[in-house]
Parts: structure tokens; C-alpha cells; sequence
């Protein structure tokens, strides 16, 4: 666990946040480890954004909403090189796949994807592709998709700050625990992006993100004890999903 003593924020986290959860070009300095968790909600307002800024630049090309729609999520895709669909794909073959603890952390570690993760990931990329699709028909497409990008990282840091490591070895545990007053600046910056959307629809898009990342958490704990990296990339994913879902039924 970093150090009470460590300072709260650097601004040297952020590209250290950005090379963690990207594959964006960025000189970092990996060091803070946990420390730099509270920057994850500012990875997902440049991942939104750049999303966003491709999405405007191909509806002024004429594209259509179902097109305009699947080239953005393969920028989020190729941005964060499918880190968090990993996640989600591994979670689910290893907590409803295995019998036991072990068994489960094993199929999560296994790089072969089973049942559990292709359906997992055919209905995720579906559900966003049809709520993004409907968001561009609304006209609410680009406020929407930074406030779901920067919120949805937000419940990562709470859950590396109150869950245990569900082993010793992986990306989860190398980067340490957290603190809780690191989860609560990111919390902050949560909120902060709710104001990007209309109020009331970002605070309802938080609590949802919330709870659908609370509710993956919950079922870790109880089928394998804690947190892994894979558990965090699903509870990013299931949070984006709840916001996007959010978002597309209050604003269209």
C-alpha cells in the first residue's frame, strides 16, 4: 500500500496513468504505481475525447450513425489496445467456468477465451454500439461519450482501494493498493464530468456505472476471494455499459 505520507497528486501521474490503461505514446515514469490511480477518470476524458473528436470528424463526412458508431468504439479499442474487453472476456470464462478459487484465477490467466467470454464480449460490443448509435440520432453523442469514458474508470480505483488481491502475481497486485483518499479525488473527478452532460443524466449515469461495477466486484469476492486486473477491465466495461445505457434512454 503507498506510503500515508506519499503526496496525493503529481501531475507525473497522469501520463503514468495514460501508459497503464493506453497504448498512447506517452514518456512515463511507472513508480507511483497506485499512487497515480486517481488520474484513471482523466485517462477516460482523452479517451472520450479522441472517440468523440473521430465520431465529429466522420458524421461531417457524411457517415452514417451505425458506421460512425462502430469507428468509434474501435478507436476506444485500439487507444486502450482491448485491455478492459480482455478483462471483461477473462472475468466472466473464470468466475461462471471454473468450481473453485483456483480453477477460476487459472482460466482467467489462460490467454484461450471460452463461451462465457465470447458471449460476454459480442453482447458488451453490441449493447454500446446500439446505445452510441442512439446517442448520435439524439445529438447527444459527444458530451455523452466523454462523461461515460471519464466515470466508468472511476469505480476501478474504488475497487483496487477496498478489495484484497485475488493473487499474489498480475497486473492488479503489481501495481499496489490504493488509498482511500486517492479513490476519493477520482470520485471527485467523476462527479466533475457529470457536469459535461446534462446534470441530472451524468449523477444517474454515475450511480448506474456504480452499481454494475460494484455488482462484478461483489461476485469476486465471493467466488475468488478479491480483485484481479480482469476483474478491473470488466468492472470498467460493465460501468461503461450502464452509463451508455443511462445516457441513451435520458437524452434520446
Amino acid at each position: 500500500m503507498t506510503k500515508p505520507d506519499t503526496p496525493l497528486i503529481r501531475l507525473a501521474d497522469i501520463p503514468a496513468a495514460i501508459g497503464l490503461l493506453t497504448r498512447l505514446p506517452v514518456k512515463t515514469d511507472g513508480a507511483r504505481g497506485a499512487a497515480a490511480a486517481w488520474a484513471f477518470p482523466l485517462v477516460g476524458l482523452i479517451i472520450g475525447a479522441l472517440a468523440a473528436g473521430l465520431g465529429w470528424v466522420a458524421l461531417a463526412l457524411g457517415l452514417s450513425a451505425p458506421i460512425t458508431a462502430a469507428l468509434v468504439i474501435t478507436a476506444q479499442v485500439v487507444m486502450t489496445g482491448a485491455m478492459h474487453e480482455d478483462g471483461l472476456a477473462d472475468t466472466f470464462d473464470g468466475l461462471w467456468g471454473g468450481w473453485d478459487k483456483g480453477r477460476r484465477l487459472e482460466i482467467m490467466k489462460d490467454s484461450q477465451i471460452g463461451t462465457y467470454g465470447v458471449i460476454a464480449l459480442v453482447l458488451a460490443l453490441g449493447i454500446r454500439w446500439t446505445a452510441i448509435t442512439a446517442l448520435i440520432h439524439s445529438g447527444a453523442l459527444f458530451m455523452a461519450l466523454i462523461a461515460v469514458a471519464t466515470l466508468s474508470r472511476m469505480p476501478m480505483v474504488f475497487i483496487m482501494a477496498t478489495l484484497p488481491h485475488a493473487r499474489n502475481g498480475g497486473l492488479s497486485a503489481s501495481v499496489g493498493r490504493v488509498r482511500k483518499d486517492t479513490a476519493g479525488v477520482a470520485l471527485g473527478i467523476a462527479l466533475l464530468a457529470c457536469f459535461i452532460a446534462p446534470v441530472t443524466a451524468g449523477i444517474i449515469a454515475l450511480v448506474a456505472a456504480s452499481l454494475a461495477a460494484t455488482a462484478i466486484a461483489l461476485i469476486a469476492l465471493r467466488k475468488i476471494g478479491g480483485q484481479t486486473g480482469d476483474i478491473l477491465g470488466a468492472s470498467q466495461q460493465l460501468a461503461e455499459i450502464a452509463a451508455l445505457i443511462t445516457f441513451a434512454t435520458l437524452l434520446t
